[in-house]
């Protein structure tokens, strides 16, 4: 019984600042709540915009030099030394301010219930410049969860801005953490809806019409930024691939099912290689990074279709897929060698995310499914690159617990709506198969990692 009531306490305690926050929300007038997520969501769109344009020039002009003189002697130890010094620079950063490391989703989540300060200048420089320069070593982490991280960090700055012109309680400032992490993965993936989603699905914030209104503007507001400002277009261009027919609908009821098992290990795995780093004394906590960044160089002249950071990507694999089927060997080892790469980066602690290495992974997996089904003639050759797509929706849906979010980001990012009928089947049967497979979100296990650990000094992921 007591522990049931310490329970109750638990989850009202975490919720105490969203409910005051409703409260508040009731005196404001609608106009006012459009103008401030308007603003929220437009700076962020400017910072994620201007993240993504130096992100794009900056890998094509590496890609354009590595290329020019891949095989001298000369050209490859400045590779190396490039890379130590990259490593040694993002664990420097890491060490002056930790809540930079990972993803940066766990940590919101955890300031939004108020169990972490959130310096919000500090997180927007600091993560600003980790994660670009953890990106251009080639590492295999993601934009999109700094990208949420920051824009929290924008809207909890501008929420401070307008208290202080205003007079207001300075405990009313959630909305705008809420907004801007809104914000942030709208802008990170162009995906609006799946932003608004997030808020209510991962989050789990409380469903109120002005906090709607309030995500809504701000996530359409960064996405007017990306789109029509910046110019972006999807990040995966399969708006024009062939979706499945309603007799094969028995095909996602299985994907479902393998990319929920495939979930549940390869949280199991990322949480305890993480864990394994913590507990090692042997290396300090600042140069971690160093095994990734060389591992990336060692990649870049051995294999570098794993690097996504250095002219590889989804997209490059769909290009692939719509030529026919892949040889089911090599796509297995690429599908081995980026998870492992995967885990290796995201548990040395740099600023990045798990977002889009889990959705190159997922396309894998969908590749290899879509492999075996076209050579067993169960599917036609043209419906492969159908299978990248369900892959990264049932191994989002499954690895974050989140069908609604999963299925719409996918479906915005990629412009594949013809496919969403069996993009929900996969998400949802992959959720529920990770949850019985006993697997915890990944974001809930590293939100306790950190509760655990017991400061904001540590490694946090």
């Amino acid at each position: 019984m007591k522990r049931k009531t310490k329970v109750r306490i638990a989850r009202l305690t975490r919720h105490v600042p969203i409910l005051r926050e409703m409260q508040a929300l009731r005196n404001e007038s609608a106009l006012r709540l459009i103008v401030q997520a308007a603003f929220v969501g437009g700076c962020t769109g400017g910072v994620i915009g201007v993240f993504r344009w130096l992100y794009d020039h900056g890998n094509a002009r590496i890609v354009a030099a590595l290329r020019h003189g891949a095989d001298n002697l000369t050209t490859a130890l400045i590779v190396f030394g490039t890379l130590i010094l990259l490593a040694l620079v993002v664990g420097q950063l890491v060490r002056k301010e930790p809540l930079i490391s990972g993803s940066g989703i766990p940590q919101m989540e955890l300031a939004l219930a108020g169990l972490l300060p959130f310096p919000w200048l500090r997180i927007v420089t600091a993560k600003f410049v980790g994660t670009l320069l953890s990106l251009s070593g080639g590492l295999s982490v993601g934009r999109e969860g700094p990208s949420i991280q920051m824009g929290a960090a924008v809207g909890c700055g501008f929420g401070q801005l307008f208290q202080r012109l205003t007079g207001e309680d300075p405990s009313h400032a959630p909305r705008f953490l809420i907004a801007g992490s809104v914000a942030g993965l709208t802008a990170a993936f162009g995906a609006p809806f799946a932003g608004m989603l997030f808020a209510f699905e991962e989050v789990k914030t409380i469903v109120t019409v002005p906090l709607l209104l309030f995500t809504g503007v701000a996530s359409f507001s960064a996405w007017f930024v990306i789109n029509i400002l910046f110019g972006f277009g999807l990040v995966f261009p399969f708006a024009d691939i062939p979706s499945l027919n309603w007799p094969q609908m028995w095909i996602p009821l299985l994907i479902g099912v393998g990319t929920g098992l495939f979930s549940a290990a390869y949280n199991t795995a990322l949480l305890g290689v993480t864990r394994l780093h913590d507990r090692q004394k042997l290396v300090p906590a600042h140069l971690k990074p160093l095994l990734p960044f060389l591992l990336s160089g060692i990649l870049l002249y051995t294999y570098p279709q794993v690097l996504v950071g250095l002219g590889y990507s989804t997209s490059d694999l769909g290009g692939l897929t719509a030529n026919g089927p892949l040889a089911l060997a090599p796509l297995a080892f690429l599908l081995l060698v980026k998870v492992c790469f995967s885990i290796l980066s995201f548990a040395s602690g740099v600023p990045g995310g798990l977002l889009m290495p889990m959705l190159a992974i997922g396309s894998m997996v969908g590749a290899v499914a879509g492999t075996l089904f076209v050579g067993s003639e169960l599917s036609a050759a043209p419906q492969l690159p159908a299978y990248l797509v369900l892959g990264m929706t049932g191994l989002f849906s499954g690895t974050v617990r989140a069908p609604l979010t999963g299925t719409a980001l996918v479906a915005e990012m990629s412009g594949a709506f013809q496919c969403l009928p069996e993009m929900a089947v996969v998400a949802f049967i992959s959720t529920v198969v990770a949850n019985k497979a006993g697997s915890p979100p990944v974001y809930d296990s590293l939100k306790r990692r950190i509760l655990v650990n017991g400061n904001a000094s540590s490694s946090i992921n």
